[in-house]
């Protein structure tokens, strides 16, 4: 008798674009990426670029909560240390990034984008849900755990 393979995930790393596949009992263990050592997981935001942002939306299977933000969008500015904040208390089975529309734009063209900020939540390659405004750490993990439930 053979015990079945434990199952895998993949994510892709945020600072050098590589897709990484580790297996899903080694997530809460703080898995770096096999090509820059960069941590996949862990209470950061990450700072993507489109190239990342596409990769990381369409394949990770983790879900991605993405604020799409401008740095002279006042709102924005103040939800970074919320959305930090949720990050932080969030867990290792959800991830958390940041996109700057300003140099970004045909992503948020793309994506519809009307007005900043915007809280999109991905999973599975797809958009789950959005939250547009400013919000406290408290309601961005609620929309969170409403719509991609956790273990």
């Amino acid at each position: 008798m053979t015990d079945a393979p434990a199952p895998s995930l993949k994510l892709t790393c945020t600072t050098c674009g590589q897709m990484n596949r580790l297996p899903a009992d080694r997530l809460s263990r703080g898995p770096k990426c096999a090509i820059c050592g960069s941590a996949l997981t862990g209470p950061m935001v990450a700072d993507l670029d489109a190239t990342t942002h596409d990769k990381a939306v369409r394949g990770d299977d983790l879900p991605l909560i993405v604020d799409y933000w401008a740095p002279w969008c006042g709102p924005c500015r103040m939800m970074a240390p919320e959305f930090s904040k949720a990050a932080a208390a969030a867990g290792p089975s959800v991830r958390f990034a940041k996109i700057n529309t300003e140099d970004h734009a045909a992503v948020s063209q793309r994506l519809a984008i009307r007005g900043i900020p915007l809280l999109i939540l991905w999973k599975g390659g797809r958009e789950v849900a959005r939250l547009a405004g400013a919000r406290p750490a408290a309601d961005i993990l609620t929309f969170v755990r409403n719509h991609v439930p956790t273990e």
